[in-house]
């Protein structure tokens, strides 16, 4: 059985990931420091998966060599970051540490491990704020990087240095960027789930400035869907932007929640839109173009906005233990205000 390695499968994406390449019959192991944004409960539904593994080790660690030698994984998709643009503003060197040097360390030992290894291959899963602010049309995979963020500069440092790995070693590497994702598992620091649980705990909703920061937003499976399609047929160190096109400002996101909420008869008297002072250099819109993606590997997204939040919703609505499992300062409390 071919077996691949996710890191930073307690998150998010990688659960999600994860999930989807054990139903097309990979056996994963999952790699993941267990830090604050991990989270066992993304992984309850295949955690007794007889082609799962799960190995706590953070991705600095020289650890990862064993890790690599043993299973001899046909791929590697790196997920493992910290990625809440308003903790990058807080503690930077967080972020220094385990989006740069970390990544650092996973191209050092799979620049060794691939000279007997040569068909294996890494996938390293970026975002689309290494741009910066797309103010108009939509950013291709030649577009300049502008990071606007610490988070962003770190993603954006370690987007180049894998593809320096690939010009100077010739490792079997490939970089995606990724515009927001939304859906199950997804920690309530960012916008959606944020939202949703202050729907649920009847608290006010808030909204960053005037609420008109744009962004794109694409459903968590087309994106992992578009990672598996990019592993198995796309081009060793090329870029692959992916996104769906659809672009919603926060305030439309906002009252889309709103309204699902309303429909499912949730919406507490306290739920209400207030306005917060806006976050240090946010950008005011992001924008990607995917049709290199569309074209030449034949991927779309299957999942309309709507479609997706009432998925999302509907999950929230079902798995209110997962906020539980959570730290409540996590959820709750402001950051990224210096």
């Amino acid at each position: 059985m071919k077996k691949i390695i996710v890191t930073g499968g307690l998150g998010f994406i990688g659960s999600n990931l994860i999930e989807v390449l054990l139903k097309k019959n990979y056996y994963v192991i999952n790699i993941d420091k267990a830090t604050y944004s991990s989270n066992f409960y993304n992984t309850k539904t295949f955690k007794d998966d007889r082609n799962y593994k799960f190995i706590k080790c953070d991705i600095r660690s020289k650890k990862i060599k064993k890790i690599f030698n043993k299973y001899k994984p046909i791929g590697i998709f790196n997920l493992a970051a910290e990625t809440h643009v308003d903790r990058s503003i807080d503690s930077p060197q967080k972020f220094i540490d385990s989006n740069i040097i970390g990544v650092y360390n996973i191209l050092e030992i799979f620049r060794k491990f691939s000279k007997k290894n040569k068909k294996s291959k890494l996938i390293h899963i970026s975002t689309d704020e290494v741009f910066g602010d797309i103010l108009s049309g939509r950013s291709n995979e030649n577009y300049p990087y502008k990071p606007s963020s610490p988070y962003a500069a770190s993603k954006a440092s370690s987007d180049h240095l894998v593809y320096s790995y690939v010009r100077t070693y010739d490792i079997q590497a490939i970089i995606t960027n990724c515009s927001n994702n939304y859906g199950p598992r997804q920690h309530p620091e960012k916008l959606i789930p944020k939202l949703i649980y202050n729907i649920f705990t009847n608290r006010f909703l808030p909204i960053y400035g005037k609420g008109t920061n744009s962004r794109e937003w694409i459903y968590v499976k087309d994106h992992c869907e578009a990672l598996i399609r990019i592993f198995e047929k796309g081009k060793i160190g090329n870029f692959y932007n992916i996104g769906s096109n659809k672009n919603q400002t926060n305030l439309e996101i906002c009252k889309k929640l709103i309204n699902e909420a309303s429909k499912n008869k949730v919406l507490g008297k306290n739920v209400k839109i207030k306005f917060v002072k806006d976050r240090p250099g946010h950008d005011v819109r992001y924008a990607l173009n995917s049709l290199k993606l569309r074209k030449s590997l034949k991927w779309k997204p299957k999942t309309s906005l709507s479609e997706g939040i009432k998925k999302t919703f509907k999950w929230y609505s079902e798995n209110k233990k997962y906020f539980k499992s959570l730290s409540k300062v996590d959820i709750i409390k402001r950051l990224g205000t210096k």
